[in-house]
């Protein structure tokens, strides 16, 4: 809020300068990678003082985090399609996970992400409670309402169920060990309800 008097405001300022470090965070992951981002190089692109970034984030993986988190406008409130047909639905949500981990803007953060995380305990509770969990309990939703409509077994695993779906894309994306593409994507599908769908 202005005070009236021409002074610029503290907030307004800080919360450019936030953005702007997210930004140039996101740009240099996809530019230069993971293992040659550095701390300094986030502060000279984003045009603030290294002691900015340290104000609010303890390590340039703590940064990607909220990079990444930004990113993806955070988990709140997330719900996946439900147009009465679970197989439907859930091949329009792995199509877009497809596009998203073959999307170059998106790829170097996440990938930047999970090798933090794989390191950093801190960070992967972090992770876990604010992106993670919210995302895989929309899933679970997902899955109960199709349930209850019959076209999943009552007596499911549902995480389990989960783990099949997205665990191949994952290991796929992550060793780099075949083509994401929605054909596959389709293919998931199709098997992981062959083996949830009521006897």
């Amino acid at each position: 809020m202005s005070t009236g008097t021409g002074t610029p405001d503290p907030t307004r300022r800080s919360e450019r300068s936030r953005q702007a470090i997210l930004q140039a965070t996101r740009e240099l992951v996809s530019e230069v990678g993971y293992a040659k981002l550095s701390i300094e190089g986030i502060a000279a692109r984003a045009g603030v003082g290294k002691q900015t970034i340290y104000r609010w984030w303890r390590s340039k993986g703590a940064v990607v985090f909220d990079a990444f988190l930004t990113l993806s406008q955070g988990a709140e409130g997330i719900a996946l399609p439900d147009t009465g047909d679970i197989e439907a639905d859930l091949r329009t949500v792995l199509r877009a996970t497809v596009a998203e981990f073959a999307d170059p803007a998106f790829e170097g953060p996440i990938r930047a992400l999970t090798l933090e995380i794989s390191a950093d305990p801190e960070l992967a509770a972090q992770y876990q409670e604010k992106l993670a969990a919210p995302v895989e309990e929309a899933k679970r939703e997902r899955l109960r309402a199709a349930q209850r409509a019959g076209q999943v077994a009552a007596d499911a695993d549902l995480d389990l169920a989960l783990e099949l779906l997205y665990a191949p894309l994952f290991q796929r994306w992550l060793f780099r060990s075949g083509p994401l593409t929605p054909e596959y994507a389709d293919a998931l599908v199709e098997h992981t309800l062959r083996a949830l769908r009521p006897d």
